[in-house]
């Protein structure tokens, strides 16, 4: 249930409890997380220190560090400065990359693939006005980040129209994010990467999931009751998180003070 959730009260006894836990898992939502948004995706790298941070935390042996992202991961994968790949959950679940390089995808069912191939009968309208539509596996993003509010209004009324001649909603849901529009296969969401992480770990294991976005409040959602959710923000917003903090700084608190708890 979304709230108000409070600034900072709350960590102290999370760590208390990681020092203690023989094991942790550390889920990472990227963009709006643990990088700074960008008009162009390909240049959105981490803010300075992250990758540093989390290569520090892997080279302990004692945290399962989890990437869970609405991008395609081939178009992660360039962005990361990792001395050791950690596991990815890519496109909202739809993807899966282990550590060892083991890959998986979901099956996409016919009924729900059509609708994302036909849209390329309308996307170059919205492309016409500045617009960029990028196609992932199971689902298709309708980005407007920097555009002017009438452009953005233009954008919103062409998806509407679609949605509706098109009849999607029988097959597609409508997700708003922060910077656009994704229509997206109903099976999967970050919830699902979440829940599969979960099922993995033994019992009195740690877990922290990462995040700042709408898509991000399914994970939240998930982890409820089994570990701490913690919204990263600039400013804060109603949601399912337990705590918030302030990117880049207070981020990079967060992860030194992860790796503080485990040092031996």
């Amino acid at each position: 249930m979304a709230q108000t959730i409070p600034r900072q009260d709350g960590f102290e006894e999370f760590f208390r409890a990681l020092r203690a836990a023989r094991e942790s898992a550390l889920l990472l939502d990227y963009d709006g997380t643990l990088a700074p948004f960008r008009i162009d995706p390909g240049t959105a790298l981490p803010y300075p220190g992250v990758c540093e941070q989390l290569n520090r935390i892997m080279r302990q042996g004692r945290t399962r560090v989890v990437l869970v992202t609405g991008r395609w991961i081939k178009d992660l994968l360039p962005l990361l400065d990792l001395d050791c790949m950690p596991e990815i959950w890519g496109s909202h679940g739809w993807e899966h990359l282990r550590p060892d390089g083991e890959y998986r995808t979901s099956t996409i069912r016919e009924e729900t693939l059509r609708p994302l191939l036909d849209a390329d009968s309308w996307t170059g309208r919205i492309e016409a006005v500045g617009g960029r539509c990028e196609h992932k596996p199971a689902a298709l993003a309708i980005h407007w980040r920097g555009l002017s509010p009438e452009r953005v209004t233009v954008i919103r009324d062409i998806v509407r129209e679609q949605w509706l001649w098109q009849r999607m909603d029988e097959h597609l849901v409508w997700h708003d994010f922060d910077g656009g529009i994704e229509l997206r296969a109903p099976d999967t969401n970050k919830a699902h990467a979440v829940e599969a992480v979960l099922r993995e770990l033994g019992v009195g294991t740690a877990v922290a999931y990462l995040g700042d976005d709408e898509t991000d409040e399914d994970a939240f959602c998930a982890l409820r009751g089994r570990g701490l959710g913690v919204l990263v923000r600039p400013a804060p917003r109603p949601s399912g998180a337990d705590l918030w903090l302030q990117p880049p700084h207070e981020l990079l608190q967060f992860l030194q003070q992860w790796h503080n708890a485990h040092e031996v």
